[in-house]
């Protein structure tokens, strides 16, 4: 059985440590790296999509989740407040949805504006019982992609079918198994904020938004504020879950008096979209480790390229094509110590997606023979060439290491 856990502590992704408490995991500097190529590539998505990021808080006061309905509709889910002075307690926060409505009502706001999304990978606090935890899957710490679209009613449908195109192409970039959709409503037996006639309006627009695609329903599982699509995945175990999201919330801009000046000079009230792309990167990266068996495509792979010299006598050759990597923005790293068999099986043991073997032959011609993670070997190529393959390959986002047809030399 492929377990994340068992995997982040061969690959030196990450740790868990009963002195920094359970749920509460430590990225290792190859898990940060990873995690980091992939928040950068989701920021710049969401940027191009016309989202502005913003930094807020992990905690607020408690008047905050008591306006924003948390406080009464999802404080089991809560850690117990921290109080300073009898007048003066806070909470760390369970959403990032209560920041976002004070981005949007730090001033006034015209129809011009919207939508307005307002996006954030900020940090969440649940205080999750010790016996589901588990690595990143389950957590107390939660780094969400998060974002909030404030726009008017009749927006709702276009913005929640560019939300959706959104989630397909980061998910096939990242090599995520798509499983369909899910629309989470109301059940008998929750309790949940607004009347029928704003939850009856918010299942109409996303059951127009998802047109034509098909659903299955799930009664009960709606957020406390508002129905939900969840995006289905299968995992590694061929499993379903859900990792992305959108929500309609017709009443935190009630809770927070919301509006914005329209057309007619009417001051009228948006509606908030909730969304996530990828969900959290904790139980992102427990999926993605799986389902890649810890073999991640090379535009995030932890380690890119890694130069091997045969001996010292390349150690200056193999010095300037990693410089030259890491000028071209790879992540590369030279391993000269101990014999070059065990330096290649390190390597594959790693799961680093190419391998740069360097002879007093290659040296001296400026060239490099390539090995890719699968054991394919590439005939000897100039440096040049060999670096422009990997950063082509990265830059694609290609799940495959070969760009097009490259020689691969036989048996390699």
């Amino acid at each position: 059985m492929i377990d994340h856990r068992r995997l982040g502590r061969e690959l030196d992704l990450f740790v868990s440590d009963p002195l920094a408490g359970a749920g509460l995991p430590i990225w290792l500097p190859a898990g940060a790296a990873a995690r980091h190529a992939v928040e950068e590539y989701l920021r710049e998505l969401e940027r191009r999509a016309g989202y502005q990021h913003v930094y807020s808080p992990p905690l607020g006061k408690r008047e905050l989740f008591e306006r924003s309905g948390h406080l009464g509709y999802f404080a089991d889910d809560m850690f117990p407040p921290m109080r300073l002075s009898a007048d003066d307690e806070f909470l760390l926060r369970p959403a990032l949805c209560p920041h976002h409505a004070l981005v949007f009502r730090a001033r006034g706001r015209s129809y011009r504006e919207l939508p307005l999304r307002i996006a954030e990978l900020g940090g969440m606090y649940r205080p999750e019982r010790s016996g589901v935890l588990g690595g990143l899957s389950r957590v107390r710490a939660i780094s969400l992609n998060d974002a909030h679209t404030f726009c008017a009613v009749e927006q709702v449908g276009d913005e929640v079918a560019e939300v959706l195109r959104l989630i397909r192409a980061a998910h096939a970039a990242l090599g995520v198994r798509p499983a369909g959709f899910r629309l989470s409503l109301r059940g008998p037996a929750q309790r949940y904020v607004g009347d029928d006639a704003q939850w009856a309006r918010a299942e109409e627009l996303l059951r127009d938004a998802l047109g034509g695609s098909a659903y299955v329903e799930a009664p009960g599982d709606a957020a406390f504020y508002g129905p939900k699509i969840d995006v289905q995945i299968v995992d590694a175990a061929g499993r379903e879950s859900t990792l992305a999201t959108v929500q309609l919330d017709f009443d935190k801009p009630e809770r927070f008096d919301l509006s914005y000046t329209d057309r007619d000079g009417a001051r009228r009230r948006p509606v908030m979209v909730h969304r996530s792309l990828v969900g959290s990167m904790e139980r992102l990266f427990a999926y993605l480790i799986e389902v890649h068996q810890g073999a991640f495509p090379a535009w995030y792979a932890p380690v890119q390229l890694a130069v091997l010299p045969v001996d010292e006598g390349q150690a200056d050759a193999a010095a300037d094509l990693a410089g030259r990597g890491e000028a071209a923005g790879l992540r590369v790293e030279v391993h000269a110590a101990g014999s070059l068999g065990a330096r290649v099986r390190d390597a594959a043991r790693r799961r680093v997606p190419y391998v740069a073997v360097i002879g007093a032959r290659e040296a001296a011609d400026g060239r490099v023979a390539l090995r890719l993670r699968d054991g394919r070997g590439l005939a000897p190529m100039a440096v040049d060439a060999a670096l422009s393959l990997v950063t082509d390959v990265v830059a694609a986002r290609s799940a495959d290491l070969l760009p097009g047809s490259a020689p691969v030399v036989a048996g390699a």
